[in-house]
């Protein structure tokens, strides 16, 4: 296996850090990711490495305020600013790996924005992979916190608050949420901006659910209190033929760093494999 870094500047001038990994001998297919909230794409070099032993590359990328790369902690200027980084990930991916099909892989805020991303943008992509996808929160959120939230967007939408994350709530492995809680590049911040977008972006992929095109492989944690496991069903129940469901009973937020992780790469792998094979 082979890891590598790079970066490229943003729409808006900010500079972005990627990192990947890939097999020794040529590719597959190459898996775009895009991480969640509060975290970064170097949280994810077990689904590298599992991915390059399956012959995949993944390039994943620190999304604006987050990681390595610029901009305020938690905060976007608009909707469209997520959608137009995801953009250039893929268009980044295409050009190291000129010719060959392209996977897009986003969880929790990140799944969200992959839903979104084929929603709205209709990309040429081989598919979509979502795990834990925020579609909606799996608690109803304080009435007065969202009115508050929309209202400093209003007039302030760059302000920011801890987020409230749970992070008990990450994995069942205790080492995996120690991790996170004593990684120095995993913050706990959102801004009023950020809330409201892709609170809204959530219920709008909901309510445009039928119109997503491309094969997807829909995952979430049965057991999951951060984002909602049941809305995912709902996007899939919403869907076409093309989507692929599968809830892993008893399994927190990240299924891909649960104590049976494999078995999460494995689908994955096996499910690109047969969108390749036609």
């Amino acid at each position: 296996m082979n890891t590598f870094e790079m970066d490229w500047k943003s729409r808006d001038g900010l500079d972005f850090f990627a990192q990947g990994w890939e097999p020794d001998g040529t590719p597959k297919a190459v898996v775009c990711l895009v991480h969640g909230l509060g975290e970064h794409a170097g949280r994810y070099s077990n689904a590298g490495a599992a991915f390059a032993k399956a012959g995949y590359a993944l390039l994943g990328f620190d999304q604006r305020g987050h990681g390595k790369s610029g901009g305020t902690r938690g905060h976007t200027p608009s909707y469209d600013a997520l959608m137009d980084d995801v953009d250039d990930l893929t268009a980044q991916a295409a050009k190291r790996y000129a010719g060959l099909p392209r996977f897009l892989y986003g969880h929790s805020m990140g799944g969200g924005e992959a839903l979104n991303y084929g929603l709205r943008r209709k990309p040429e992509l081989a598919g979509v992979i979502a795990t834990g996808p925020f579609l909606k929160l799996a608690f109803e959120p304080p009435a007065i916190k969202v009115a508050l939230g929309r209202f400093m967007n209003n007039i302030a939408p760059g302000f920011t608050q801890a987020s409230g994350l749970e992070t008990a709530a990450i994995s069942r492995d205790q080492k995996v949420v120690d991790a996170y809680v004593n990684d120095p590049l995993v913050h706990d911040r959102i801004s009023a901006r950020q809330f409201v977008s892709i609170f809204d972006a959530g219920l709008w992929a909901l309510d445009h659910a039928s119109e997503f095109s491309l094969p997807l492989l829909l995952m979430h944690g049965g057991a999951d209190r951060i984002t909602s496991a049941q809305a995912s069903r709902e996007f899939a129940q919403k869907g076409n033929k093309n989507i692929t469901l599968h809830i892993w009973d008893e399994w927190y937020h990240e299924i891909h760093n649960e104590p049976d992780q494999a078995e999460v790469f494995k689908m994955m792998t096996i499910w690109m494999d047969a969108r390749l094979m036609g």
